[in-house]
């Protein structure tokens, strides 16, 4: 929009509206039930990925651990971790169909309206930034809020997970048994944490940051891409979400470690609440070299 065009539309009196509801993506399924439905299909999509890698060892240089350590460590069989997965996503399911029962659709055709009321607001703006800001940037920082929330939210349930011995030994010592993670354990969980950890924390994010319809499928799918990826059990230089997010497979499976449990509790996106609060790794940031070194400081206590 050049200037004179932009000009033109501002001095106008405000543009007339009629307001429709807005067509879903997907002419076969509403937006609200494909942001539930794609949240599935990333997770077990991209866990079948991570599994392929696995499987073939595409990429044995930038595995966290050795393959050999699954089997000697995990102590819980795969089809257990698929089965009780498969039970979260259920309740996950049905608690975002309750939770979006009665949510508005989202409406669209006073874009125009909103704009040229916005743009009277912010005069110092020029006509290109506040339609950006309109259509692009709120969402987006709105999305960003909804990722401080849930951060928020896990971080301090997490930590209290570790710190109170009936909650870590009823409930969060079942997603211990992962002791050297891998993609499509990232929500082998007890039922009940992962109803109160994930899916109501999230819920729990949408609903106090606003996000609409819209809006909630970007945030769940990023959401549940991140968790898997951080789950994934290789340290990647070429994954974006590696080298964007310091809160990633690296930094939380230092977490997974004995030498690590009590620390970097922050999940899924930043680690602001470990470092703010000091339950930040502190050791060395490579889990192989760090367990090396727990092994032998073990080993000198012993003799």
């Amino acid at each position: 929009m050049n200037y004179s065009t932009a000009d033109a539309f501002l001095s106008a009196p405000p543009p007339s509206f009629e307001i429709r509801e807005r067509e879903p993506l997907l002419s076969f399924v509403s937006d609200k039930y494909l942001s539930l439905i794609l949240t599935i299909v990333i997770y077990w999509g991209v866990s079948i990925f991570f599994h392929i890698i696995d499987t073939f060892d595409l990429l044995p240089k930038y595995r966290i651990h050795p393959p050999e350590e699954v089997a000697l460590r995990n102590k819980v069989t795969v089809l257990e971790v698929i089965r009780d997965v498969l039970l979260q996503q259920l309740i996950q399911t049905i608690t975002g169909i309750v939770l979006t029962y009665y949510d508005p659709p989202d409406y669209v055709g006073m874009e125009a309206r909103d704009i040229w009321v916005l743009a009277h607001k912010i005069p110092f703006l020029s006509l290109p930034v506040v339609s950006f800001l309109y259509y692009y940037g709120f969402s987006i920082m709105k999305i960003m809020a909804a990722f401080f929330v849930l951060d928020t939210w896990q971080y301090f349930l997490h930590r209290a997970m570790h710190n109170y011995k009936y909650l870590y030994r009823t409930f969060h010592s079942r997603h211990h048994r992962l002791y050297v993670p891998y993609a499509f354990g990232a929500l082998y969980n007890h039922p009940f944490e992962g109803l109160l950890m994930d899916t109501l924390g999230a819920g729990l994010a949408f609903k106090l940051c606003g996000l609409t319809i819209r809006e909630s499928l970007i945030f769940f799918s990023f959401s549940t891409l991140k968790t898997v990826d951080d789950h994934c059990g290789y340290a990647l230089p070429f994954d974006p979400l590696q080298i964007f997010f310091q809160n990633n497979a690296a930094y939380h499976d230092i977490h997974h470690q004995q030498f690590g449990i009590k620390t970097n509790f922050s999940q899924p996106f930043f680690i602001v609440w470990d470092k703010w609060l000091g339950t930040q790794y502190k050791g060395n940031r490579n889990v192989r070299d760090a367990a090396v070194t727990e092994k032998s400081e073990v080993e000198k206590k012993e003799k």
